[in-house]
């Protein structure tokens, strides 16, 4: 399936939530979802709190579809006592390389 949407994201988890931000990500609905083609979450080596997402989508479309829904609009709103609120976005369509775990 191809990806047309994405994005990259880094976090700042709390002081010492960075365990519990990585697990919480990894728990998200986003990775059932058949349009949610990329969803990688990596952590800073240097800084157990630094935590990055990148997503690839089939379309913007499906990506808004998803987010506009009850499910995620939940996972948005228990993520956010989870953060400093120090985060940056990056837009972004994974045009291709390897994940395997």
């Amino acid at each position: 399936m191809a990806v047309g949407h994405g994005f990259h994201a880094t976090m700042t988890a709390q002081p010492g939530k960075g365990d519990e931000l990585v697990a919480f990500l990894l728990d998200a609905p986003s990775l059932s979802n058949e349009d949610c083609v990329v969803f990688l979450v990596s952590r800073s080596a240097g800084d157990p709190d630094v935590v990055s997402v990148t997503e690839g989508w089939t379309s913007e479309e499906a990506h808004g579809r998803f987010f506009a829904t009850e499910e995620a609009q939940a996972l948005v709103a228990k993520l956010q006592p989870l953060l400093t609120g120090e985060s940056r976005y990056t837009d972004e369509v994974p045009v291709g390389g390897k994940a395997a775990f």
